[in-house]
């Protein structure tokens, strides 16, 4: 069978990166694999979702992208204060 492989790439400062994964690692874990690339001056999240099914696959990427991004506010609102 086929699999299908999505990447989410994020970049930005490590810590931030840390934070925004350790947001969506408890919805579901198994679902998806992730690593942390330091550059120079930042550092790239980078989220990969494998599965032998498209629909299970763009239903994990959504649920990813809306737990990053308010994660992501989140951590905008808290940085501001």
């Amino acid at each position: 069978m086929e699999s299908t492989e999505v990447e989410i790439i994020w970049s930005g400062p490590r810590g931030r990166a840390e934070l925004l994964i350790s947001a969506i690692t408890p919805d579901d874990p198994e679902s998806f694999s992730y690593e942390i690339l330091d550059f120079e001056e930042s550092a790239k999240l980078i989220i990969r979702v494998i599965s032998d099914n498209l629909n299970r696959t763009r239903s994990t990427i959504d649920d990813i992208l809306v737990c990053l991004a308010a994660a992501d506010t989140s951590l905008d609102v808290v940085e501001k204060k």
